[in-house]
């Protein structure tokens, strides 16, 4: 398993494979970051701003598909995901 960047660059949407993905690995921090500011009840634009580096008063719409689908991969981390970092991460 890799060590992930301290905050690798976001795409404009998550992956939506059925399986952990190297993007996934790579934004383990990320998603944990992510849970919890929706966990805080955080605004998206804030968490859009300090977590994705995507300005929502630039690109609202690019910002707000990043926040949306990044939030439902983390929870899908959580639900699915966290079982292919069990066994050993995404597959080559």
């Amino acid at each position: 398993m890799s060590v992930p960047h301290s905050e690798p660059p976001v795409a404009d949407t998550a992956p939506t494979d059925p399986i952990l993905t190297g993007y996934d690995e790579q934004h383990k921090v990320t998603y944990l970051r992510l849970l919890d500011a929706a966990a805080e009840h955080a605004d998206w634009r804030e968490v859009a701003r300090i977590v994705l580096k995507i300005d929502p008063d630039k690109e609202p719409e690019r910002a707000h598909r990043a926040w949306e689908t990044h939030l439902a991969r983390a929870r899908w981390m959580t639900e699915a995901g966290y079982k292919f970092l069990l066994k050993g991460g995404a597959p080559n």
